[in-house]
């Protein structure tokens, strides 16, 4: 795909032999690509579905950037140039969607930025995805205080810190993320308070997070994330041992693993089977 301001994304499409009108939309975070999404994409694709799985700018095979960019750039221009190719070019009717850590919060601020496209998706599916709340209890808040500083002297954020194999990351694309949990908001380009408005998406939300994901998508973060879209049809699933889970999953692993896709992914494949025909009847 050609973004408006000229990038190139790639965009990925996993079918089996048979032709799926039941289409998901896939999303990964930062210090990420498709990898991340791919294992759950080919299980879905097995289920009869057709995957739709999106690389942001600068990840993946995505075109390198010269230029800053954050969250609110993956919004504006990589995800609706997407949604433009899958219901304009393709005919699509409708979609449910399933997003990795930052690729939620991209699509939440795309959602509310383009209202019109919020009646064509069924449900979303969102794995460790909060953008506001990891700073609530103290200590957390003193971690993101010193990575917010170690980055802005640095100007990257070193892959292997953020346990990742994929790149660096740079200041200027996670200081948003600093700032919001540190002050406990959700604000965009020209102050534009996305926060307020997350109660305008109506779409059924699965929240997924996890006891071992203690830094980036804590439970209260995701707790908080969840309830500001106001919609009693949400639910929240967390996991650990003691709830009787596999593990004590982290950040990653809650989306791929074995384990995850013994016990998570086909928790997944129901909630959007039943959103799907729930939207379609």
């Amino acid at each position: 795909m050609t973004t408006e301001d000229k990038e190139r994304i790639a965009l990925w499409r996993f079918n089996s032999e048979f032709k799926s009108e039941k289409h998901i939309f896939l999303t990964h975070g930062t210090f990420s690509n498709r990898k991340i999404c791919s294992g759950i994409a080919e299980y879905l694709t097995e289920q009869g579905f057709t995957c739709w799985l999106m690389e942001w700018r600068n990840h993946g095979e995505s075109s390198k950037v010269q230029k800053d960019f954050d969250f609110e750039t993956i919004a504006k221009y990589d995800l609706k140039s997407v949604f433009e190719f899958l219901f304009k070019d393709r005919n699509i009717n409708n979609i449910d969607c399933l997003a990795h850590s930052g690729g939620g919060i991209a699509l939440t601020m795309f959602l509310i930025n383009n209202p019109n496209y919020q009646p064509k998706i069924n449900s979303i599916t969102l794995f460790g995805v909060q953008a506001f709340g990891a700073g609530t209890e103290f200590n957390n808040r003193m971690k993101i205080l010193a990575s917010k500083y170690l980055t802005a002297l640095l100007g990257v954020v070193p892959a292997k810190t953020a346990g990742s194999t994929e790149h660096s990351e740079s200041y200027h694309t996670m200081k948003q993320w600093f700032n919001w949990n540190l002050k406990q908001n959700f604000i965009g380009e020209n102050g534009f308070d996305y926060l307020s408005e997350m109660k305008k998406i109506k779409i059924p939300i699965l929240s997924i997070c996890a006891s071992g994901d203690k830094f980036i998508a804590p439970k209260v973060g995701c707790e908080k994330y969840l309830n500001a879209f106001e919609n009693s049809e949400n639910q929240l699933i967390y996991l650990s041992k003691e709830n009787g889970n596999l593990e004590n999953y982290n950040h990653s692993r809650i989306l791929k693993s074995q384990n995850s896709k013994k016990e998570i992914w086909p928790i997944v494949t129901e909630w959007i089977n039943k959103k799907t025909i729930a939207n379609n009847v």
